[in-house]
């Protein structure tokens, strides 16, 4: 598929990807099996990576039906956009920053905010780090209003094509960031997301809960004071683990929780509305929790 294909079906990008996802994966897999030191919370389950693809599939089927509704809404406020950019390297490179931007607060509201937490909660519970996890993601973003947070660049005067196919470049990039097989990359440490700076932002360690929501560029962390450096090993998951592998438990349970909290008997409608806004609950996790984790790896290794 040429560009100009690419431009007029962008959803089709990360399928596309596919099989330099899959290829990396498979590297991945080999590495960790063979290394002398096993890093276990980086070893692929058949049951967890089955459930990834599956939420993948998930995902990615709701993605194309939504975004056919979306793509309209966007050409609807395209009419109203304030300036009108004819799409050059220069442009799209402003593009990329910008919807980079975006990513950042979309990002950073998906953890503060219960609402669209009840759906990013899906790609953070799982307790092992590696390339599949990429593949955890939600089938209810579209409902939770995703799409709102790259509407101004529409406004702005961007193609609505081209910022979709913005966003999902951007999300094929944080794909690379899955993975405890890369320790450092430097200098590019203090410019860009790197898999150190994605893992911390996985973590349920105190110091790492919600820290460095970047999607390519971590300079947005830098500026508004959500950096946190890898130090101490990461915890992977979430406070109040899920426990399961399958995908539906894995979409619906947060979501579930939280209606039960907004139905509850006696509370006024304020507070209700609070349930759905306010940010969620993520207790500090306990160090027994993480030896009982540890202890359950070390367990599966060993069975």
């Amino acid at each position: 598929m040429n560009i100009n294909g690419l431009i007029e079906y962008p959803e089709l990008l990360l399928l596309i990807l596919a099989p330099i996802f899959y290829f990396f994966m498979m590297i991945e897999w080999y590495v960790v099996k063979k290394k002398s030191k096993i890093i276990l919370n980086a070893q692929y389950h058949l049951p967890e990576v089955l459930c990834n693809f599956a939420l993948a599939a998930m995902h990615q089927l709701a993605d194309l039906l939504a975004g056919l509704l979306i793509v309209k809404l966007y050409f609807y406020f395209f009419d109203w956009r304030l300036f009108t950019f004819e799409m050059t390297w220069h442009y799209f490179f402003v593009l990329i920053v910008a919807q980079d931007f975006c990513y950042y607060w979309f990002h950073r509201a998906s953890h503060r905010v219960r609402w669209l937490w009840a759906a990013h909660v899906a790609h953070h519970s799982s307790e092992i780090m590696n390339f599949s996890t990429a593949f955890r993601q939600s089938l209810l973003y579209p409902l939770t209003g995703m799409w709102v947070f790259w509407l101004p660049l529409v406004l702005i005067g961007f193609d609505p094509k081209w910022v979709i196919l913005s966003v999902l470049l951007n999300l094929g990039l944080q794909f690379f960031v899955h993975t405890q097989m890369i320790r450092s990359l430097g200098w590019l440490e203090w410019i860009f997301n790197t898999p150190s700076h994605h893992r911390v932002h996985h973590g349920s360690n105190p110091q790492y809960i919600d820290k460095n929501y970047a999607g390519v560029l971590i300079i947005w962390d830098r500026l508004f004071g959500t950096f946190e450096p890898e130090k101490e090993p990461v915890c992977y998951g979430i406070t109040q683990p899920v426990q399961s592998v399958n995908p539906l438990v894995v979409t619906f349970k947060e979501w579930l929780n939280m209606w039960r909290e907004f139905g509850s008997q006696g509370l006024k409608m304020g507070q209700r509305l609070t349930v759905l806004y306010l940010p969620p609950k993520k207790h500090s996790i306990h160090r027994q929790q993480k030896q009982e984790r540890d202890d359950r790896y070390i367990k599966e290794k060993v069975d």
